[in-house]
């Protein structure tokens, strides 16, 4: 996917927070430690950096949602992540996105810490941030 189609799949997934301009995708992609997984209608991007990973965003276009596909990149992110020799991957995501929780903790992610009122909706109105993390192999059952 090109930074601009990022750019854009981003917009359609997100308000909160604010979605990625193309110009940020652009800076990602061009570091070395950046790892994007992509199918049609969906991708995962983060880095590795040191031995541990960080997926920073994840989005699956709203007509693919519920069909597999974020399971599907972040398994390919994960391994990705594990061939490039992270032993753990974080990421962070809001204590009240339930289908984001569900997808990371059926993937074996466990919560590591919480960032208290960490996001800001258009309202004003704050909430919390959970660390998760697990290692890259095989998901617990």
């Amino acid at each position: 996917m090109t930074p601009a189609e990022l750019a854009g799949l981003h917009a359609r997934c997100f308000t909160v927070p604010r979605p990625w301009s193309v110009s940020g995708f652009e800076t990602l992609l061009a570091a070395p430690e950046t790892v994007l997984t992509s199918r049609p209608g969906g991708f995962a991007l983060g880095q590795v950096v040191a031995g541990e990973a960080e997926l920073l965003t994840i989005a699956v276009a709203p007509d693919e949602r519920r069909r597999g596909l974020g399971r599907r990149l972040l398994d390919l992110f994960l391994a990705e992540c594990a061939a490039r020799g992270a032993s753990a991957v974080f990421l962070e995501a809001d204590v009240g996105n339930a289908p984001a929780l569900a997808l990371y903790r059926s993937a074996g992610f466990l919560v590591a810490g919480r960032r208290r009122a960490y996001y800001r909706a258009p309202d004003g109105t704050l909430s919390d941030a959970l660390i998760l993390r697990r290692a890259t192999g095989p998901a617990l059952p």
